[in-house]
């Protein structure tokens, strides 16, 4: 992973994150930054289940969403997740969520990187120079 890599991924609001006025539910939008995240770290070679295995964890420490207008339900989303920096033990990402070309909300996280036991560790190799 570098700053500034990036990818996006189609969302689909399903019935059950949303209200009963049809609009998706604030409690969604923050499973679907971590499916960017997902999908953002697969594209790049890696993958959650094997840092965990590893005794890597990522622990979201921030997370600031700005909604602009509601998505609806069976709208086809577009997320944008964005690597804005590595830092020596923090990953902050930023996301834009967008229905055509409107865009619906804007958020960022911040990524600590824990040990088992809740300790800041340094963040491995493997995300932070991935030819390694």
């Amino acid at each position: 992973m570098k700053a500034g890599e990036s990818g996006t991924i189609e969302i689909r609001v399903r019935y059950a994150e949303c209200d009963p006025m049809g609009v998706a539910h604030h409690s969604a939008y923050a499973p679907w930054f971590e499916m960017g995240r997902t999908e953002l770290l697969r594209s790049s070679g890696g993958n959650y289940r094997d840092l965990e295995a590893a005794g890597v964890l990522l622990a979201v420490v921030k997370l600031s969403i700005r909604y602009k207008r509601p998505a609806r339900y069976d709208d086809l989303l577009a997320l944008e997740t964005r690597v804005a920096s590595l830092g020596h033990v923090k990953i902050e990402h930023e996301y834009e969520l967008r229905l055509g070309d409107e865009v619906l909300a804007t958020a960022e996280t911040t990524l600590a990187c824990i040990d088992r036991e809740g300790r800041a560790r340094p963040l491995p190799a493997s995300l932070t120079n991935p030819s390694d």
